[in-house]
């Protein structure tokens, strides 16, 4: 894989007030660590809209080139990390967001089925494009969408700097 700069933001109202332990975020920089991905940084913030994008903002401006939300995607009030996202995002790309929940609930996760995480493509500030991926805020959670993500990063980060579709080597 590539040393791409990647965030991973945990958006946490607990966390934020430091009530609770931020576990998924590691989790997170821990596995795309492993996975060859070793620019990582981190970001933690409260729930809401406001506090979404702009940390969006800041990390895309900062050159991440694949971003990673964990939290904020359920059905409370405050889960608003879809809203803030999607002010960000230039398109949605479905498929991730949807294969994300199929994998949780292949987990025997059943209430994976209720995240509203999206995913999508959004500009960076050198005119580069970025993959913006909504995660659940639990370690299980991360982990599940990640096996996703990084098993299709490597064809998204061809696609972002303009590569063809290549044929898979038999």
């Amino acid at each position: 894989m590539t040393s791409d700069r990647v965030a991973v933001i945990t958006v946490s109202d607990r966390c934020a007030r430091g009530e609770a332990e931020d576990r998924s975020g590691p989790t997170a920089a821990s596995l795309l660590q492993q996975a060859g991905l070793t620019d990582v940084v981190r970001h933690l913030v409260a729930d809401g809209v406001e506090s979404v994008r702009d940390v969006l903002r800041t990390v895309l401006a900062d050159g991440a080139r694949l971003v990673i939300t964990t939290g904020g995607t359920g059905i409370t009030a405050r889960d608003l990390t879809p809203e803030g996202t999607r002010e960000v995002l230039d398109y949605e790309i479905p498929g991730i967001a949807e294969a994300v929940r199929q994998q949780g609930i292949a987990a025997g996760v059943p209430t994976a089925a209720l995240s509203r995480g999206l995913a999508g493509l959004a500009g960076t500030a050198d005119g580069a494009r970025a993959l913006v991926v909504n995660l659940p805020g639990s370690s299980g959670g991360v982990r599940d969408g990640l096996e996703v993500i990084l098993t299709l990063w490597p064809h998204v980060r061809s696609q972002l700097d303009g590569g063809d579709h290549p044929r898979p080597t038999p």
